[in-house]
């Protein structure tokens, strides 16, 4: 390879113009970082189309000197090698100028390349006087570069980063293979294989592509086949279409009006037979609610006797209880003057006050128990009384409240309580146990009232439901609790999927037949639910229904009974203490019995003679009230089973009556359909072969599409998917697809043959391949060799092996070059395992490297390190520098002020280079240092 003679820059970087003699091996550049020396090895590297370092190109240099134009000239020999061949055949002359002329072209810069025979200035090649120069582009000069020695093998060595000397001993085995083959295989060889195998190649595409043409044209025959296809079946379609709608529709139409108007004609019949039965049943029903009506009517007119028998009753006891305590008041008091004259009068006054005060005291207590009783006789009295005029729950003062607010605003509504019957008694406390907490629900009548209902609740911040979404309650659930109640409006849907929801047991082991996650109640009360078993408790008083109204009727004249009871027991014990009392007080004010008792004697005699009658007429009158409350008992529970029975026979008739309106409000429409079912039929048949009309043949086509429906549907389906398939309708289509059958039989034919020529051409490439694998395996023996040789020249022992290498492309891929260095005799390191020193990493790279210039046929060459001292110690940089001048060829070396002296050692010629001063336009041109021979 040649060598580097003279370099000429002009506007390159901050240098404006200088010529540098480079005509020596070992050549150094020493200067301060920023100094210029990589840009110096970036301007070659430009000219020899080399990548600049770093991120660096071309561009940053040349726009520094705000110039329009560059210019890179260099002189490299061009002597013949060993083979007698020019490295710039057909440049005859023993030097020649290398050229990168760079200038801006629309706002980019632009590089064009020549080379000439000779020494050239810079101005005879801008002036062009010799016309035996051609400018190139970049890539035709890389391709005679590369003639040249220049490789692009050479290239990437050249090419390397500043302080990346020792990045050649990184190349993994593989990299190395094939970068030392680049450099020394034989172009003959690799172009043989190459060709062979590109012969292969082709042979292989020609192969896939008339493959890929037999595939087409399958893939046409086979879709020319399934047109073919395609086109049988529409027309099979096109057919079944037709016949389902000229004769098959017609025929089951016809088939199933005939058996639409029998069975219709029976059905009318039933429907009359049915609407006639009903009349009766209606007729029998509102004679039997007649009859229960007029007993319930009965049984009301006797209960207002009885009641008043009771009121009358009522007042003869009290008359007579008051005319018994009258007499018995006189003759206690009586009796009380009596004792006062048998009293003696001397007792002592101090004792006397005592007794008096506290006998006063026990009869303020009396009296205020007794006023309490009877204001609570009274208030029973009242509730009893609105009780026996008003059906429906006791009303608690919040809720009365706001209902009056409801109604004060016009919004209708009514109380849950108003409208649940519970109609089996036994499962009253259960019922009462489950709604507790819905005892006082409000249910709008109008949904539209809600928003409303809502502020005012809001308002009075009213704790209970106010619900405006109801509707009638549905069917009970078999065994379910909402079996036993009967709503008399409509409902909340939660209420009544609550009560169907809760199954009726009789006790906990009567549940173990329902499933596990049933929900159940006992009748005393005890719940079963999703979140496990509790007692409800048992309600002290009942709110729903007439059972309640009747439970809370018995329990206030129960009530009542007991305060009366009570007054009884009372009065006699105040009325003794009002005497005990005015005895003492008559003593503490002189003693007056006496006079008292002769004034009222005959009084007395009156009272004592008439208490046997009034007694009499007192335990007369309590009878007569008893029997009077048991019959007013009775008729309260005749009415309220007269009552349920009324309601069953009033919803029995309800029933018929909306079923006879069902029957008649269906006969009419289907009296007309029938007669539009008629004439159907008749247009229908008209014209009809008679043929169609066999009931056997019928039965087949019924068979196949099930009813005239289902046949229009599979019409409706077959021109639909006619209307939308991408059907084949040209009958062309089955002689296309006959033709491509032929054809599709000589494409593979054609294809057999070409895949015998195929063969041929990979035994070829195995020829050409073996053949590639001998020179491969030369190369490397020569590239040991060389490495040997330089390990030699650096003390170093090197060993490298000749790689497997197998007659296969994937063994060839895989191979690899594996070098061994043994340093002083410490053992020996590969390529890059970590065991060398960054000096040994250095030599190893420069032995590397230096091995790919040894070629005998094109001795010498020229490289680019930067930096290789970086990472030596002063032996070392003697050792590397031995090593340099030992071999042939030509170093440009860049090394920083700060090593040691050692680095100039080696170099025949050191260039020095220096910083652009602050306000200077240009940089000091480059110094040179050459040493004396």
């Amino acid at each position: 390879m040649f060598h580097i003679k003279q370099l000429e820059l002009v506007h390159w970087d901050y240098w404006r113009r200088f010529t540098l003699p480079l005509d020596a091996q070992i050549i150094t550049i020493v200067g301060p970082n920023g100094s210029g020396k990589t840009t110096l090895l970036d301007a070659l590297r430009t000219l020899f189309g080399l990548r600049c370092s770093g991120k660096r190109d071309f561009r940053r240099y040349v726009r520094r000197a705000h110039r329009s134009f560059a210019w890179i000239r260099a002189v490299v020999a061009n002597r013949p090698g060993s083979t007698g061949k020019r490295p710039f055949f057909p440049c005859l002359k023993d030097e020649v100028t290398l050229a990168c002329r760079i200038r801006r072209a629309g706002g980019d810069w632009t590089r064009d390349y020549a080379i000439a025979d000779g020494d050239l200035p810079i101005e005879v090649l801008e002036s062009q006087q010799d016309r035996a120069i051609e400018w190139v582009g970049y890539r035709d000069y890389q391709n005679r570069l590369a003639w040249g020695g220049l490789t692009p093998a050479i290239a990437k060595v050249l090419a390397l980063e500043q302080g990346d000397t020792d990045k050649l001993c990184e190349y993994s085995p593989k990299a190395l293979l094939e970068l030392v083959f680049d450099v020394f295989g034989d172009k003959e060889v690799l172009d043989n294989y190459a060709a062979a195998r590109e012969e292969q190649l082709n042979a292989e595409k020609e192969l896939a592509a008339l493959g890929l043409d037999l595939d087409r044209l399958r893939a046409q025959a086979e879709a020319k086949r399934l047109e073919a296809d395609r086109f049988l079946e529409w027309k099979q379609l096109d057919d079944e279409a037709r016949a389902l709608a000229a004769e098959i529709v017609p025929r089951l139409e016809a088939a199933e009006l005939v058996r639409d108007i029998a069975r219709e004609r029976a059905d009318l019949a039933r429907g009359r037979l049915e609407r006639q039965h009903g009349a009766d049943e209606l007729a029998a029903l509102q004679q039997r609610l007649a009859t229960v009506e007029a007993e319930k009517a009965d049984a009301e007119a006797e209960r207002r006797a009885v009641r008043q028998h009771d009121l009358d009753a009522e007042a003869a006891h009290l008359t007579a209880h008051d005319a018994v305590r009258d007499h018995e008041k006189l003759l206690a008091e009586r009796s009380a003057l009596r004792t006062r004259l048998a009293r003696e009068a001397g007792d002592a006054a101090v004792d006397l006050e005592a007794a008096y005060a506290k006998a006063d005291a026990h009869l303020l207590h009396l009296q205020r128990q007794e006023r309490e009783a009877i204001a609570a006789f009274e208030d029973k009295t009242q509730q009893l009384r609105a009780t026996r005029e008003h059906r429906g729950p006791p009303a608690e003062p919040e809720v009365a409240r706001f209902r009056a607010r409801l109604r004060e605003a016009g919004i209708a509504h009514r109380a849950l309580a108003e409208i649940v019957e519970v109609t089996d008694p036994g499962w009253q406390s259960a019922v009462e146990a489950v709604l507790r907490p819905y005892r006082h629900v409000l249910l709008l009548a109008r949904e539209q009232d809600r928003h409303a209902a809502w502020s005012l609740g809001e308002a009075e911040r009213f704790r209970h439901f106010i619900v405006p979404e109801l509707e009638a309650a549905p069917p009970a659930s078999a065994g379910s609790l909402a079996e036993v109640i009967r709503f008399a409006d409509a409902v909340p849907r939660w209420l009544t999927d609550l009560l169907n929801r809760i199954q009726r047991v009789e006790d906990v082991d009567d549940a173990r037949r329902l499933p596990r996650d049933a929900e159940w109640i006992t009748r005393d009360g005890y719940h079963r639910e999703r979140r496990g078993a509790r007692h409800l408790g048992k309600p002290a008083d009942f709110h729903f229904g007439e059972l309640a109204r009747t439970a809370r009727l018995k329990q206030l004249d129960t009530d009542l009974h007991s305060l009366d009871a009570r007054l009884r027991d009372l009065r006699p014990q105040v009325e003794a203490a009002e005497e005990e009392a005015a005895g003492l007080r008559a003593r503490l004010h002189g003693i007056e019995a006496a006079q008292l008792l002769a004034a009222r004697v005959d009084d007395y005699d009156r009272a004592e003679d008439a208490l046997p009658d009034a007694r009499a007429r007192l335990t007369a009158a309590i009878a007569a009230r008893s029997e009077a409350k048991g019959a007013l008992e009775s008729l309260g529970l005749r009415l309220e089973g007269i009552g349920i029975e009324v309601d069953r026979r009033k919803r029995e008739i309800g029933a018929v009556t909306r079923k006879l309106k069902d029957l008649a409000d269906n006969a009419a429409p289907r009296r007309h359909e029938q007669a539009q079912r008629l004439l159907r039929l008749r247009r229908l048949r008209h014209g009809m072969p008679a043929d169609w009309r066999d009931p056997q043949q019928t039965a087949l086509l019924a068979e196949r599409y099930g009813d005239a429906r289902g046949a229009r549907a599979e019409h409706e389906r077959l021109r639909t998917r006619l209307a939308e398939g991408d059907w084949i309708t040209d009958d062309s289509v089955l002689t296309l697809a006959a033709r491509l059958k032929t054809d599709l039989g000589q494409r593979e034919r054609d294809y057999a043959e070409r895949e015998a020529y195929c063969a041929a051409t990979r035994r070829l490439t195995a020829d050409a391949r073996a053949a590639y694998i001998a020179k491969l395996r030369a190369t490397v023996r020569q590239y040991g060799k060389n490495l040997r040789a330089l390990g030699e020249l650096a003390n170093v022992d090197v060993d490298c092996p000749v790689p497997l290498l197998e007659n296969d492309d994937r063994a060839l891929a895989a191979a690899g070059l594996e070098v061994r260095f043994d340093f002083d005799r410490k053992g020996a390191v590969g390529l890059n395992d970590g065991e060398a020193s960054g000096g040994q990493q250095v030599m190893k790279s420069l032995i590397l490297l230096i091995a790919l210039l040894m070629d005998e046929a094109r001795p010498g060459g020229f490289v680019f390190i930067d930096e290789p001292f970086a990472h030596l110690d002063i032996a070392n940089i003697d050792r590397v520098g031995s090593f340099l001048r030992a071999t042939r060829a030509q170093y440009l070396i860049t090394t920083p002020v700060t090593h040691n002296a050692n680095v100039f050692a080696p170099a025949q010629l050191t260039l020095v280079t220096r910083k652009k001063k602050p306000g200077d336009d240009w940089a000091p041109p480059i110094g040179l240092i050459q040493r004396a021979v």
